[in-house]
């Protein structure tokens, strides 16, 4: 049976989120659960489970919706609904998951406030709910998929600035995530909380004298989106030692080698109890992902001591400004890429002594599970009043 993840009594929250494990897609990211999770003796969290299916080929062009629940356990309640691929009729259908998902209040219970993992496609479903049932809604903002539906569809701006304006609260994952959306929707006058992903542990490791080379670690079935080439290119170019962690079947850890080129390690997979120490060992980490919605791996290095080079314009850019021991780069320019690795290694000494000091003060704190715990409930009663 899985954690709970509300109490009956307090005050009702309705997720819905196409990023929840369920027994349909049990694989999904553990994001959502984890912050629901964390704030599960404040709340009656319940979530609805989005799975999106495909019609037939012949329903495309006027496609009806269809939704499937599964059954609901612990608050959860998987659903599959039917919308063609492509994006095709994709905010119609969500508009009538809306009015499910209304329907299934008025028999379920209807919530204190209604919350959409995503503004570009719970959002669509959760403001036209909550607009049905008369409460408020909220929408969390995590980088990828919005910031890829407001480039590709310039027809739903106009209604996607209205959900987003709408919200009684918005959760952006990072900071140039919100930079970006409001780029396009304009800034907002509502509530805001800035919220970062929770790790599963929040132990520190000191930093210590490095080994002279580089890791970066995922799975290598993401090497491409994770810019591997241009990383492990960057690395022959700066003459710096580079090491890859991260597991994936034959076919997968076949392509990523090829990707890489010569003279790159693979370290395989390592469990969540020995990566810590793997990173603290190293000189630093770098991952300059072409698309990173926010890269929790980059937090997980900070605790265990180890400086970082992350993508601008992604991941945790805009937390790390004014450190020195978190270096942004153009992922795009294997040059850049090539002096932050040079950097993570020659100045390793006082990068590792100013993430030291660091690892000490409020700034770090604010990524621990409970302040984030404390962040996210407190936006969510912000939310309801």
């Amino acid at each position: 049976m899985a954690d709970r993840i509300g109490v009956r009594g307090k005050p009702h929250i309705l997720h819905v989120s196409g990023d929840f494990p369920d027994p349909i897609a049990p694989a999904k990211t553990p994001v959502i659960r984890t912050l629901l999770h964390l704030t599960r003796d404040d709340f009656d969290h319940r979530v609805i489970s989005l799975n999106r299916h495909s019609p037939p080929v012949t329903k495309w062009l006027y496609p009806r919706l269809e939704v499937r629940a599964g059954t609901a356990e612990d608050r959860v309640l998987p659903i599959s609904y039917t919308a063609p691929p492509h994006g095709l009729h994709h905010h119609r259908m969500l508009e009538q998951l809306g009015d499910w998902i209304a329907r299934h209040c008025v028999q379920d219970g209807k919530p204190d406030l209604l919350l959409g993992h995503k503004l570009g496609i719970e959002g669509i479903a959760v403001a036209r709910a909550a607009n049905r049932l008369g409460i408020p809604y909220a929408l969390s903002i995590q980088g990828n998929t919005d910031q890829r539906i407001l480039a590709a569809r310039p027809d739903l701006r106009r209604r996607l600035a209205r959900i987003y304006h709408g919200a009684s609260h918005v959760f952006p994952f990072t900071p140039w995530v919100k930079k970006a959306v409001e780029s396009r929707l304009g800034a907002r006058d509502g509530g805001v909380t800035l919220l970062p992903c929770a790790m599963a542990r929040d132990d520190m490791l000191a930093p210590v004298a490095g080994d002279g080379g580089i890791v970066t670690a995922f799975h290598l079935r993401n090497a491409g989106i994770k810019n591997l080439g241009a990383l492990a290119a960057a690395a022959r170019q700066a003459s710096v030692p580079l090491t890859v962690i991260g597991g994936g079947s034959e076919a997968e850890a076949e392509a990523a080698r090829t990707l890489a080129g010569p003279d790159i390690e693979f370290a395989g997979a390592v469990d969540n109890a020995r990566i810590a120490a793997r990173f603290n060992a190293a000189s630093g980490f770098a991952m300059p992902s072409r698309r990173e919605s926010f890269g929790l791996v980059f937090v997980e290095a900070l605790f265990a001591g180890c400086p970082i080079a992350y993508p601008a314009g992604a991941a945790v850019d805009g937390y790390f400004d004014d450190c020195p021991f978190a270096l942004r780069v153009d992922a795009s320019d294997s040059g850049a890429i090539a002096d932050a690795l040079r950097t993570l290694v020659a100045s390793e000494a006082p990068l590792k002594q100013a993430l030291a000091e660091w690892q000490q003060g409020e700034a770090a704190r604010r990524f621990t599970r409970p302040a984030i715990a404390a962040a996210f409930a407190t936006g969510l009663r912000g939310a309801m009043r």
